[in-house]
């Protein structure tokens, strides 16, 4: 059964992914209009719906939604490569949960634990980096962070196979439609 469902703003953006239930739940307040459903079904004992896959805001919302500061995210932002010497986690002999994230500035020198101050590393300079800023260091940073925007983060699985197929036409907005 389909677990969650994408919430596009009423201009057709995208905003985010909610729960199935939400979804649900905001249908049922008559707050959005479903695009595409799954072929699963919520059943109770007055009615039978199929579950949400895409629903649209009926009104445009002009909020922007911030990326959830967390490890997965920051491992995207980065691309799962270490910010000082480029290396991606596909090539070290480590796995990926054990790539480091590292404070630019160090927590002991008043660094804060923030979307601009935390970069991914390798085990091997974050070793080297220890509790020093990267300049002492004699490391350079290959990109300065930055707190992502939304639709970068978006964007990061789309094309896996855990895309659902009911979201990708309201997704891809950036390629070549088919032709038949």
């Amino acid at each position: 059964m389909a677990t969650h469902t994408l919430l596009l703003n009423g201009s057709y953006e995208p905003m985010g992914v909610i729960p199935w239930q939400r979804a649900v739940s905001l249908m049922l307040g008559d707050k959005v209009v479903v695009l595409e459903s799954y072929d699963s079904e919520c059943r109770s004992v007055g009615f039978c719906i199929k579950i949400p896959a895409v629903i649209c805001l009926k009104r445009y919302v002009k909020v922007r939604p911030k990326v959830k500061f967390s490890r997965k995210n920051l491992y995207m932002r980065d691309n799962f490569t270490c910010q000082y010497c480029g290396v991606h986690a596909n090539k070290l002999k480590y796995r990926v949960q054990d790539i480091n994230l590292d404070h630019v500035l160090p927590r002991s020198r008043g660094g804060k634990t923030e979307w601009t101050n935390i970069v991914t590393a390798c085990i091997d300079c974050n070793s080297k980096k220890a509790n020093r800023t990267p300049q002492e260091a004699g490391l350079k940073l290959l990109r300065l962070p930055v707190e992502p925007k939304f639709h970068t983060m978006l964007s990061v699985p789309l094309g896996t196979p855990s895309t659902p197929k009911e979201w990708k036409s309201y997704l891809y907005w950036n390629v070549e439609l088919e032709q038949s």
